[in-house]
């Protein structure tokens, strides 16, 4: 695939995620912090996201898996997931963390757990997503080229 293609196929995946929801306006606001000293800027905040997510996943996992479930513990990780995911655009992270700390406030303990699937589901997907977005990025810059700005027009 050649350098113009590469570009090309960037910008619709970039669009796709949007049209799909998966990331917000959020996330181009993240893209517009980056310049020439900082080319790995986003990169670099997405990393950090996936780290502290994963480490929040499983402290929810833990917290559920209790006997008794304490929601004093549960629904501030449920809140950092949420304000996480919402500063990088992870739209429907976000989305599904607003519906998990319904859940929490009513203590609802099984509804809790299929959140936390769903959370999980949402978080993986944007991860894999963004994993790829990121891959491909690093193609067109190892190729020479330049990252192309992503027009959304819809």
């Amino acid at each position: 695939m050649d350098l113009v293609q590469m570009q090309k196929s960037l910008q619709d995946y970039t669009k796709s995620l949007f049209l799909e929801g998966i990331l917000d306006s959020q996330f181009l606001q993240l893209q517009q912090l980056q310049d020439e000293s900082n080319p790995d800027f986003v990169s670099q905040v997405v990393t950090l996201f996936f780290q502290d997510s994963d480490r929040i996943l499983n402290d929810l996992s833990l917290s559920l898996g209790q006997q008794v479930v304490d929601f004093k513990k549960v629904d501030p990780h449920v809140h950092q997931l949420k304000g996480s995911s919402s500063s990088i655009g992870a739209q429907r992270v976000k989305n599904a963390c607003v519906v998990f700390r319904n859940f929490c406030e009513q203590q609802n303990v099984e509804a809790c757990h299929r959140c936390l699937q769903q959370v999980k589901q949402e978080y993986y997907l944007v991860r894999n997503r963004l994993e790829t977005l990121f891959k491909l990025e690093q193609q067109i810059v190892a190729s020479g080229g330049m990252i192309p700005a992503v027009e959304l027009g819809f």
